[in-house]
């Protein structure tokens, strides 16, 4: 059974960075694309960034200019490098490798005080 466990994220105040990583517990093959999803007190999920087996990348616009998602192929983990960070990135912060199956992580609560 794979496992995504995600970290790094915290508590920073507005305007600070934070970087979460996500890391496959085994090797997954085929992967078509890995994502962070978020998702807010009341809210529902919602995507934030995807990259894909190809490298291509795809951004939310409420995270455009400040996000970056980038992958370690050979260490079956993803990474979300955040900036800017503003009181509305506040969130469970989940990561999704889509592959043969779907697979999603536990999630990683980040916390952005004004």
């Amino acid at each position: 059974q794979v496992q995504l466990v995600e970290s790094g994220g915290s508590l920073v105040q507005a305007g600070g960075s934070l970087r979460l990583s996500c890391a496959a517990s085994k090797s997954i093959f085929s992967i078509t694309s890995m994502a962070w999803y978020r998702q807010a007190p009341g809210k529902q999920r919602e995507l934030v960034a995807v990259i894909g087996s190809g490298g291509g990348t795809n951004y939310a616009d409420s995270v455009k200019d400040r996000f970056t998602i980038s992958r370690d192929s050979a260490k079956n983990t993803v990474y979300l490098q955040m900036n800017s960070l503003k009181p509305e990135d506040t969130a469970v912060y989940y990561c999704r490798v889509a592959a043969t199956l779907v697979y999603w992580g536990q999630g990683t609560q980040v916390t952005v005080s004004s």
